[in-house]
């Protein structure tokens, strides 16, 4: 399978490509630059495998939830490309694709993303037998302080959501803290990983069904909010 996935959701913009066995990708952290890097990203790998864009099987896309441009880039990006090649498209979330960034035992994981505003995004996670991962929640927007987890013995956290909130997120934690690493974001190689799996599945849908998730309709501050009026 050659497979094309991107990440656009937050401050990391990242494209990988599945070719057979391997995996290779490139990711940077760039706000506001992303529409200027996905495409010579993609590229760029597709020229390492020795492939042309028409040798791709599918797109896989982070959904979000994440930065509301981000998630609306990867999506249309990931939609007309798959509309111009002919392909089906999978959607992941961009916190189950952050989830894998943390170690592989069998603590829970916890992903939380900075959703500004004073919120987060956030969903906990557990390895599965196979690699995979099994949801343990809904993915959420909230304050930190109204985050409700149920108890686990170990905890990973990871995610931006940490690096603003960790000495409000620290109490929800019950058990020991394996690991925090708030300067992790989602990345188009866990993307692809997860989407393989669908596609394997024939879990892959037309461009046209591929729909972010943004858990907010919401994206600015009134002035009245900020304290400004």
């Amino acid at each position: 399978m050659n497979l094309l996935a991107i990440e656009t959701s937050t401050e990391a913009c990242s494209v990988a490509l599945v070719h057979g066995d391997q995996v290779i990708a490139r990711s940077e952290i760039a706000p506001r630059r992303h529409a200027e890097l996905v495409l010579p990203m993609a590229d760029a790998l597709l020229a390492e495998a020795g492939l042309g864009r028409h040798a791709l099987d599918g797109i896989a896309v982070g959904r979000g939830p994440g930065a509301f441009t981000g998630v609306r880039l990867g999506i249309s990006l990931a939609q007309g490309m798959a509309l111009a090649l002919d392909v089906p498209v999978v959607t992941v979330s961009s916190l189950a694709a952050l989830a894998l960034e943390a170690p592989e035992d069998d603590a829970t994981i916890l992903a939380v993303i900075d959703a500004r505003m004073g919120e987060i995004y956030a969903a906990s996670y557990r390895r599965d037998d196979n690699g995979g991962l099994i949801t343990l929640d809904d993915e959420r927007v909230c304050l930190p302080a109204a985050l409700a987890l149920s108890p686990s013995p170990a905890w990973h956290v990871v995610g931006s959501g940490w690096s603003t909130y960790a000495d409000v997120l620290r109490p929800h934690l019950t058990g020991e803290l394996r690991s925090a690493e708030g300067a992790r974001y989602p990345q188009a190689r866990h993307v692809a990983e997860l989407a393989a799996r669908e596609f394997a599945a024939g879990n892959a849908g037309a461009p046209e069904h591929a729909l972010p998730v943004y858990l907010r309709d919401k994206v600015a501050l009134t002035l009245v909010e900020q304290g400004k009026a």
